[in-house]
């Protein structure tokens, strides 16, 4: 296969660090508990942008065949906006990004007068800016040693305690050597062996918003990454490890978008004194700095727009994309989104974009959806469920690793009962 270098380069990481450190935190003194000795070891894995129909699309043969030895899923729901790190946050938290705060990779809080933005180091290690209890905090608190291979958060203290083994945010390793190092971690003495471990690959990614997702670099990473899992499998199941579970699943999925007529953002927006906007070109965040001033701004807004977006309030927006008013615990959201019919995105002039792009409501545009496919003695074989919102992976794992839930999540039990044994 053609070496694709440039897909080592996710289109939202480039270059996020100016700093790279390569090496592997450990968190001294820890050890797991002698419940923890007995438990199944769980993999989760995430390709970044692998479509829900990638895997027949691009002919993934491996995984396609670990599909058909235990659970697929017609598709993975992800939540709203269907972009990388609310997504990610929601699969490891179980909580949708309204709740959990993490309604954007690029957002301002105006409680603490603070910008956070998924590249800067001090923001995405800061964990006061993320709600919930990550999976490998609840692990960790429960006597279970984790550890993350570049999950989103995994570095910060979110949740009130890291994995015991982790990295900084970093682009230099190719996906063989990230399949080396978790094999590392499963090759500890017990005592210090992690049995939950998140996994994060961005080729795919990389390759949908560069090139498309129908182009050959995107086919190419999805073969990439289902030789890498299948590495992954096979140099696992010779450890002789007994109840090795693997779940594999994106953030969202990759639609191409048109880049020659892009919408423009309406110019009462650009009144600095009225309003602030937050443009991700598949959705824009208004906040109308007066509150009296929201309805008559909306209106406007209202009679002047195109077909090709929508305005909502924050109060109006869709009940189902759990994004609205009465969702917004942080105060994170704004009053009105203007949100582009597919494949429609707003650009401002002077700014990049890319041929393929997410963010999209899922439940609208079916290319947002993402995989997920799950095997191992924990599941059903050859067991094929319908579409289920990415919030309900969280108390999978918690099933499988016997965690106890320890503050209320959005995610419900009725897809671990499905799949399960």
């Amino acid at each position: 296969m053609k070496k694709i270098s440039v897909l080592f380069f996710s289109f939202f990481f480039l270059l996020a660090f100016s700093q790279v450190d390569t090496a592997q935190v450990v968190v001294p003194n820890r050890k797991n508990s002698v419940d923890a000795l007995s438990k199944p070891y769980v993999i989760l894995i995430s390709a970044d942008g692998f479509r829900y129909d990638y895997l027949k699309k691009y002919n993934a043969q491996n995984l396609l065949r670990f599909a058909e030895s235990g659970v697929t899923a017609k598709a993975m729901i992800p939540s709203f906006p269907t972009i990388t790190f609310p997504n990610h946050w929601s699969l490891i938290t179980g909580l949708y990004p309204s709740h959990h705060g993490l309604i954007d990779n690029f957002f301002y809080d105006y409680k603490k007068e603070k910008f956070y933005a998924m590249s800067r180091k001090e923001n995405a290690e800061d964990g006061t800016w993320y709600g919930g209890t990550p999976l490998w905090s609840l692990a960790e608190k429960n006597g279970t040693l984790s550890a993350s291979m570049m999950w989103v958060g995994s570095a910060s203290n979110a949740g009130g305690m890291r994995p015991s083994y982790y990295y900084h945010y970093h682009e230099k390793f190719s996906p063989a050597e990230k399949v080396e190092k978790v094999l590392d971690w499963l090759k500890l003495p017990e005592n210090v062996r992690p049995h939950f471990i998140s996994l994060y690959f961005p080729e795919v990614d990389g390759g949908g918003h560069h090139f498309g997702p129908d182009a050959k670099e995107t086919a190419d990473a999805v073969q990439l990454i289902d030789e890498a899992v299948k590495n992954l499998v096979e140099k696992v199941n010779q450890l002789g490890l007994k109840n090795v579970n693997f779940i594999f699943v994106a953030d969202h999925g990759m639609i191409k978008v048109n880049t020659e007529n892009p919408l423009e953002i309406p110019q009462m927006l650009r009144d600095k004194t009225r309003f602030d906007y937050y443009n991700a070109q598949t959705l824009v965040r208004v906040v109308v700095k007066d509150p009296t001033e929201v309805k008559a701004a909306y209106r406007d807004l209202k009679k002047n727009k195109t077909d090709d977006y929508k305005v909502y309030l924050d109060k109006r927006f869709p009940r189902k994309l759990k994004f609205s008013a009465r969702d917004d615990r942080f105060n994170r959201i704004g009053q009105i989104l203007l949100v582009p019919e597919p494949s429609k995105i707003f650009l401002e002039k002077g700014k990049k974009t890319s041929a393929g792009k997410h963010g999209y409501n899922p439940y609208k545009v079916p290319e947002m959806k993402a995989v997920f496919v799950a095997f191992g003695p924990a599941f059903k074989e050859n067991k094929k469920i319908g579409e289920f919102q990415n919030v309900n992976v969280y108390p999978v794992i918690t099933d499988i690793l016997g965690l106890k839930i320890s503050e209320p999540i959005d995610g419900k039990q009725k897809v671990a009962k499905e799949i399960l044994k």
